[in-house]
């Protein structure tokens, strides 16, 4: 993992962010959360940028807890081994019920629940977001820091935590042993042998694993993350050869074979492995798409204080192991291998990484999102 965040820096010669970027018993919204028994004055959860504006950490695992509500979106059990993480949040806090709302939806529909549900009880308390939508909807979230920032790098962060890389890895090519050979390049799957097989986990216009898809399509394809035009007329020609697949994949069509070749991040593919004995996984040589999934606070969560003590979980030796255990590379990686806390097993059975990476910064983030919403539908219809 030392290596990934090194060429991700390095090797892309780029970061992801600058510092010019920007329940029934739930609280309403931007109510005062009660403090820790012998605090004199209330804290306004929804204001707190950091667990010090709690007091201390007890005081908001009290604040939490007197909520009893945690409202979370988007998050399929299956991926980069959330269920584990959840079940184990709600052991640890048996006082917060965890509410698990739509796991499948895209990105964008976890920002566009979020305004539907404004100011209900129901509205999600916290996002899990690729970087496009994120960058795009930096008015919805509450900044929020946790106690281990320091050792989240630089370019995997908004400057005042407005959203956080947490968990992520590289695009790969999942694939059904039993009915193809390996690919060794993209042109590989406009062969005939390819004829409706090719799929893609989602919208790239709307879903950060698609948007990555056509990112390393446009990479491996001679382009640059400047133009993601490349990408996008690599997938048109797919289409125009019959190949491409358009279903949405899930564990249950991998397994059953009606996805047999899938675009998604590594460690999503791999888990596809435990349901189809015949599935493999592969990064193509070459240039490396590599990318983040981020974490973020609805501004006006119903459950502020239970939000922020799901931030600090996320980020703490223990839940950063867990992102390991499910095949993804955690944010805190490089910290915790040299603290010694890393789980070093988990982190040698990481599959092998290209040798070079790009990452796209915010600027070709946020082009390569205009150029899929204005092209993207035309391209594959």
């Amino acid at each position: 993992m030392t290596n990934f965040h090194r060429r991700a820096r390095i090797g892309a010669g780029i970061a992801l962010f600058t510092a010019a970027a920007l329940g029934l018993t739930a609280c309403a919204t931007g109510a005062e959360t009660p403090a820790a028994a012998g605090e004199g004055d209330a804290v306004d959860a929804a204001a707190a940028t950091s667990v010090d504006d709690f007091g201390s950490f007890a005081d908001l695992e009290t604040a939490a807890k007197a909520e009893g509500q945690l409202n979370v979106i988007a998050l399929p059990r299956d991926w980069a081994n959330y269920g584990e993480i959840i079940d184990l949040f709600t052991e640890k806090y048996p006082e917060i019920t965890v509410n698990e709302a739509s796991p499948d939806v895209s990105s964008a529909e976890e920002i566009q629940a979020a305004k539907t549900n404004e100011g209900l009880d129901t509205a999600p308390d916290v996002f899990d977001l690729g970087l496009a939508v994120a960058l795009q909807n930096t008015d919805v979230f509450a900044p929020y820091q946790v106690q281990t920032w320091d050792e989240i790098p630089e370019e995997l962060k908004e400057p005042t935590g407005l959203f956080v890389g947490d968990y992520g890895g590289y695009m790969s090519i999942g694939y059904d042993s039993s009915k193809f050979d390996a690919p060794k390049t993209l042109d590989d799957l406009k062969d005939a042998a390819y004829k409706g097989a090719v799929a893609i986990n989602g919208d790239p216009t709307q879903a950060g694993a698609a948007f990555a898809a056509v990112g390393l399509a446009t990479v491996q394809s001679d382009g640059t993350l400047d133009d993601f035009q490349p990408g996008i007329d690599f997938f048109a020609d797919l289409q125009k050869a019959g190949n491409l697949l358009k279903v949405d994949v899930t564990t249950a069509t991998v397994a059953s074979g009606e996805t047999p070749v899938v675009f998604d991040w590594d460690y999503l593919n791999a888990a596809h492995a435990a349901d189809n004995k015949n599935w493999k996984v592969v990064v193509l040589d070459g240039t490396g798409y590599a990318g983040y999934y981020n974490q973020a606070i609805n501004k006006d969560a119903p459950n502020p204080a239970a939000a922020r003590l799901w931030q600090e979980f996320l980020y703490s030796d223990e839940v950063q192991n867990l992102w390991l255990k499910g095949g993804a590379r955690p944010a805190r990686m490089e910290a915790m291998t040299e603290a010694g806390t890393i789980d070093a097993d988990l982190a040698a059975a990481l599959p092998e990484v290209p040798s070079e990476t790009v990452v796209p910064t915010e600027e070709q983030s946020t082009n390569a999102g205009t150029l899929l919403g204005e092209k993207w539908a035309a391209a594959v219809q």
